[in-house]
């Protein structure tokens, strides 16, 4: 039986990327995002997607859109992914607190309102949730606080929920990528797209499609995490392990860049 599946934050990079990898599975889809004509752009490459215009910082929208991927799914739910997510980048000083609040109403609040809309359907199918952390979960950088925080807590998310369902038979997995293609970082902190490249270096990049297999691999197999990329899983590890020494490294390296800009 083909599995079905429900994807937010669909039309771009990694939410896209698991569309395509799931479609060619042969799931049947329902992808969630914003951007209307993006989405059915997405939806119109693959074969059993439908598209589904969504803001997950809206209840009344999450659970709309919940109500009509599951009459296109035959009322059946497989597998959920909270991918949809923003990164608001700046120092506490620079960053207002709405700057906060709207990194925590897509990234924190807008994961909630989607488990919370399908858990339902998920209990009856004993199904999969997973839910779009980042390396920025266990690491905090200057001049990412709004985006890391909404990671971490993610995780703590995460770490709850798959503790709460498992007595139902509903595995959740943390994903947490490193660097991987994604349009995220070409977006400013208004959501607008600016010229240029990716600032990191391709070298370090993953391919979406790559990161998409990888991913869907580990929610298949109900793991309870997931970090993609080595230079992910190594930046994790050392911050977990060496904390204080993560912590003195980061502030020279930062005291750094900031004398240079000053000078």
């Amino acid at each position: 039986m083909a599995l079905s599946v429900l994807i937010t934050g669909a039309s771009s990079g990694i939410g896209a990327a698991l569309a395509r990898e799931y479609s060619k599975r042969g799931a049947k889809l329902a992808l969630l995002a914003r951007r209307k004509d993006r989405l059915e752009e997405v939806a119109r490459s693959l074969r059993s997607a439908h598209a589904i215009p969504c803001d997950v910082t809206d209840d009344a929208q999450v659970h709309r859109a919940v109500r009509e991927a599951l009459d296109a799914l035959g009322g059946h739910l497989d597998v959920v992914v909270a991918n949809a997510g923003i990164g608001m980048m700046g120092t506490v000083e620079e960053l207002s607190i709405d700057d906060y609040r709207r990194e925590f109403e897509t990234n924190v609040f807008g994961v909630l309102r989607t488990v919370k809309a399908t858990l339902g359907a998920l209990r009856r199918s004993s199904g999969r949730i997973a839910v779009m952390g980042s390396v920025s979960g266990f690491l905090s950088l200057p001049g990412t606080s709004a985006y890391a925080m909404s990671k971490f807590a993610v995780r703590a998310l995460a770490e709850a929920l798959g503790a709460e369902l498992s007595k139902d038979g509903v595995s959740v997995t943390h994903i947490a990528p490193g660097f991987v293609e994604s349009e995220i970082r070409k977006l400013d902190n208004a959501g607008q797209a600016h010229e240029g490249r990716d600032p990191i270096p391709s070298f370090l990049l993953m391919p979406n499609a790559i990161a998409a297999h990888q991913m869907a691999e580990a929610i298949q197999a109900r793991k309870p995490e997931v970090v993609i990329t080595n230079h992910g899983k190594a930046a994790m590890f050392v911050a977990t392990r060496f904390p204080r020494a993560t912590h003195s490294v980061v502030r020279l390296a930062s005291s750094q860049v900031l004398s240079r800009v000053k000078t």
